[in-house]
């Protein structure tokens, strides 16, 4: 990872949803784009990040009702964030030490640009290996 800044392995498409957005809503998006992680907000305010972990565990497993419940109100409120220019590695430190798997990523200005995630930051170190891992769990025929 030695030479890649957070810039380099970040997702830039960012999804924002309401806080008011239901659960079940909330999975169909990230069905849809493909992704795990959504960033809430409260009007224009950040309210957190919303992964599909938590849905399935604060939700799902509470039997919340995913037509009813909101995103707002399991939502992981604090945050953690990291400039843009910052190292893959000290991405990775930092998701270390605060035991989480996504960090927003910000620009100078703190102004969101992305999302780094630990897959994110495994694929740039070896691209094959979650290919490798998919396949070794695939049944042969």
């Amino acid at each position: 990872m030695t030479g890649y800044r957070v810039s380099d392995v970040m997702t830039k498409q960012v999804v924002y949803l309401s806080a008011e957005t239901t659960l079940d809503e909330a999975a169909r998006v990230m069905k849809e784009a493909d992704i795990g992680d959504v960033v809430v907000t409260d009007g224009a305010t950040l309210a957190g990040m919303l992964t599909d972990r938590d849905i399935v565990v604060r939700a799902v497993a509470e039997n919340s009702s995913p037509a009813a419940t909101t995103i707002g109100s399991i939502v992981t409120r604090e945050v953690v964030m990291i400039e843009q220019h910052c190292t893959a590695g000290e991405a990775a430190a930092l998701m270390r030490d605060r035991g989480i798997r996504r960090v927003l990523v910000c620009d100078s200005d703190r102004k969101l640009v992305g999302i780094v995630s630990l897959g994110d930051l495994a694929m740039q170190l070896d691209p094959t290996s979650a290919l490798s891992e998919i396949s070794e769990q695939s049944p042969t025929v």
